[in-house]
């Protein structure tokens, strides 16, 4: 009876008698995005409305919602196919990605910045032009890491700090990392499919100096607005340098780290050997499963090398990683068939999505692909929406950076800006949000962070278009 159950389910989530050998995204209908969707809606409902469940039973919950879709998907195309999509989703997707996460937030986690920081507007507008620049470097996640926990502990007297994390978020966790393949994930996959280090400085730099100019002049003020209404409230902490100590650097040797996953990072992206490892539905390339290796070897590396002491003063824990890693394990799963429907452009559920990005002459619209690849970058995973559009506009790198170099410059800020749209736009606001609130920053709710961004972010992206694009 539970199998008859299961093979109606996958029934009804399939259009008319569709069995297919492989994912075909034009025989799936928008049924099966629902666990995707249900994931969605528990990171956005279930911390403002039970937040002692979430906090205790994420994971849980994260399972519950992946299960709800892989058991459908077996019971409609078989254990075998639901193994290839698991293992590819696994090898290719989720454990490159969680490898460099857990490097950077380990590695990072072992500088610590120690000395005496009074939260100004000067300050922090400082602290954020740093990182914004260190993003493109040594990725938005390693920038983040290392700078997040000076920037809260400056702040831990103000009662209005909330919107220094939030912009922390806009800038270094996304905007910053915009110039180079290294600083964020789906410049890295163009950069594997071709696109080369130089045209992305080159055509980045103009949108990014822009909208980084733009962010920290509205921080910077607002900061000052807030600052100078918390002293007339007399809720500020007067300062006191009597007794400052003079800023100091410690794990300097964890900078060597750093380097070191930046250039196997680099290694993966250059060195072609050819040699493949053939898994059901994973082809594993001998230089990306290499770079893993090394990720993982310099993360015990810095724990081996790091004194408990910094570790201690950067209050450094494991929560945060762990809450990303669950969160996306789930959603790197059920993001599957949303992925493949996209995939489909003009023959699968979406085609509306698809028909918007392309003018009546099938030409693109570069606006159209800024907001398109934004959009769903927002709310599903940024580097495989930017692979998506990428395919979509013309898939080969030459053409591209040539007579289509504009519509790959609207991918690609489309991809790395709009990331910071909502939590899970990007993997370093989760982790950002999750330190916060660990110093007791009372963030705002998934919904509440996204009045934030479209009061701030969108109307700057209208902006961006219009300077950048036309319709």
């Amino acid at each position: 009876m539970k199998n008859k159950l299961l093979t109606l389910a996958g029934a009804m989530l399939l259009p008319a008698v569709a069995q297919a050998a492989d994912m075909d995204g034009a025989t799936l209908s928008l049924g099966w995005a629902a666990p995707f969707a249900g994931i969605l809606l528990s990171i956005a409902l279930f911390p403002i409305l039970a937040p002692g469940i979430w906090h205790h039973h994420f994971g849980k919950i994260t399972a519950g919602w992946t299960a709800l879709f892989l058991l459908p998907f077996a019971a409609a195309f078989g254990l075998g196919q639901t193994g290839e999509l698991v293992l590819h989703a696994l090898f290719t997707e989720y454990i490159p990605f969680i490898a460099l996460l857990f490097a950077l937030y380990t590695v990072s986690g072992g500088i610590l910045v120690w000395g005496s920081l009074h939260g100004s507007p000067k300050l922090n507008t400082g602290i954020l032009a740093i990182g914004t620049l260190l993003a493109s470097i040594m990725g938005t996640t390693g920038a983040a890491m290392l700078l997040i926990r000076p920037l809260l502990k400056a702040n831990e007297g103000r009662q209005r700090n909330v919107h220094v994390v939030v912009f922390f978020i806009f800038l270094v966790a996304n905007v910053g990392g915009g110039l180079t393949p290294l600083g964020d994930p789906p410049l890295f996959l163009g950069f594997l499919k071709g696109v080369t280090f130089g045209w992305t400085f080159q055509h980045m730099l103009a949108p990014v100096a822009l909208l980084s100019a733009m962010l920290l002049a509205i921080f910077y003020f607002l900061d000052r607005h807030l600052y100078a209404k918390e002293a007339q409230e007399g809720t500020l902490k007067p300062v006191d340098r009597s007794h400052d100590k003079p800023l100091k650097l410690y794990g300097k040797r964890n900078f060597w780290l750093l380097a070191g996953v930046v250039g196997a990072v680099l290694m993966s992206g250059l060195w072609k050997p050819g040699i493949e490892i053939h898994l059901p539905g994973a082809h594993l390339e001998l230089q990306n499963l290499l770079r893993d290796a090394i990720l993982i070897l310099l993360a015990f590396a810095s724990l081996w090398i790091t004194p408990k002491q910094v570790r201690a003063g950067n209050e450094f824990n494991w929560l945060p990683i762990l809450e990303v890693g669950k969160l996306f394990a789930g959603i790197f799963l059920t993001i599957a068939p949303v992925i493949a429907i996209l995939r489909a452009g003009e023959h699968g559920a979406l085609a509306g999505l698809v028909q918007a990005v392309s003018g009546p002459d099938g030409k693109p619209l570069d606006g159209m692909y800024f907001w398109m690849t934004g959009i769903l970058s927002s709310f599903l995973d940024n580097a495989p929406t930017y692979l998506v559009f990428f395919n979509l506009a013309d898939g080969n790198a030459v053409q591209l950076m040539g007579p289509l170099a504009s519509t790959l410059l609207a991918i690609s800020m489309g991809a790395v800006f709009m990331g910071a749209m909502t939590y899970i736009g990007n993997a370093p606001n989760f982790m950002v949000k999750a330190i916060a609130e660990h110093r007791h920053v009372k963030m705002p709710g998934f919904f509440g962070y996204m009045l934030w961004s479209g009061a701030i972010l969108l109307p700057c992206f209208v902006l961006m278009t219009l300077v950048f694009f036309h319709f």
